[in-house]
């Protein structure tokens, strides 16, 4: 696997063997930041949180367009140390954060800055993208004008409550990459 543009594009990322992650592909990577691209100014100072990381493909991604930070979780140890060694790889632990943890236990526990845009692509058909959902909003661990990037099977739907935050979605054959902002949410608070 390797980094689709910026300052590290074309460097090669570790990813996790095995069938234990599923790695963002580059494809929908391209189609992430892409449309990412269309909706923010640009990437310079902003913080992502990378959820259910794997490797920290689209954190990596990230870092090489220009993110001051990024905060890296996810509950496997041998994900965590491939994060750890691409970190090394791509000589960016001043910016990179890594939590061994699981993702519910992190968002119901972090304590820091809101995110400008939050990465979250849990194991597929777990029954886990309405809980995320909850907690990131219930904790309000994204910033007014972030923007929560979900990636999830065409067989999960995302709850009615929450639907109504989703405002931009992309699909492949497979997968929906749904984009959700909370501003109202916070705004009716």
């Amino acid at each position: 696997m390797r980094i689709i543009s910026g300052k590290h594009k074309g460097k090669k990322i570790n990813s996790v063997d095995g069938n234990t992650a599923r790695p963002t592909s580059d494809f929908v990577r391209e189609m992430v930041f892409s449309t990412l691209h269309s909706l923010i100014e640009s990437f310079e100072d902003k913080m992502i949180l990378d959820l259910y990381s794997g490797s920290g493909a689209v954190g990596f991604e990230a870092i090489s367009r220009g993110v001051s930070d990024v905060t890296f979780v996810d509950a496997s140890k041998k994900s965590i140390s491939i994060i750890i060694s691409n970190i090394e790889s791509l000589n960016c632990s001043d910016i990179s954060h890594v939590s061994l943890k699981k993702v519910d236990s992190f968002l119901t526990t972090y304590k820091g800055h809101q995110f400008d845009l939050i990465f979250s692509d849990p194991p597929y058909c777990k029954n886990l993208i309405n809980n995320t959902l909850r907690l990131i909003q219930e904790n309000k661990l994204l910033k007014d004008e972030g923007i929560l990037i979900l990636e999830h099977s065409k067989e999960e739907k995302i709850a009615s409550e929450f639907r109504k935050y989703v405002f931009k979605e992309k699909m492949t054959s497979h997968i929906i990459i749904s984009f959700v902002n909370f501003k109202d949410f916070y705004a009716d608070l």
